[in-house]
């Protein structure tokens, strides 16, 4: 089974702390994937074509996402990076890919997942030593990837569109 995402991967310059935190607490998912932000999960894109269409039509400038201190979600065996702030320009891009879809896409929160709780655990002793990193408190997205994962396999990227 394929799955289909639309991210917003972390430049290789934002990405250097949490990068290290991933691979060392969450390898498997270090693997399959870098460090993002999901903009549209699949279910969201099933008409691909519309979608598509909305992607090749977009009109968005690069935009920042602030974030704040890692918190534990998943009876505390995830931990993520959360966003703060009202994160305009992400929930208009969101409203804008969905455009003709839906016309209230559901609240999507933007956050960095450094823990996946499918494959990894997160201890008290882990979460205290993730909390000691200094993450990157603003992060510049400028670029929407097209990934695509068969089942347990690396995500890879299909398409790109620059904002």
């Amino acid at each position: 089974m394929k799955r289909r995402q639309l991210t917003l991967f972390v430049s290789d310059k934002n990405a250097s702390e949490i990068e290290i935190i991933r691979q060392k607490y969450n390898p498997l998912q270090y693997e399959l994937i870098k460090s993002h932000v999901t903009l549209c999960r699949e279910d969201e894109i099933l008409d691909f074509e519309k979608i598509s269409l909305n992607l090749k039509n977009l009109y968005q400038k690069p935009f920042f996402i602030n974030f704040g201190l890692v918190k534990r979600f998943s009876e505390n065996n995830g931990v993520l990076l959360p966003s703060i702030g009202k994160n305009k320009e992400f929930h208009g891009l969101r409203r804008k890919i969905l455009a003709g879809i839906t016309p209230n896409p559901r609240n999507h929160e933007p956050h960095i997942t450094l823990m996946h709780p499918r494959n990894s655990e997160c201890t008290d002793v882990i979460f205290h030593e993730i909390e000691a990193v200094k993450f990157p408190s603003q992060i510049l997205f400028n670029k929407i990837s097209l990934i695509e994962q068969e089942e347990g396999e690396k995500w890879q990227v299909l398409e790109e569109f620059e904002l």
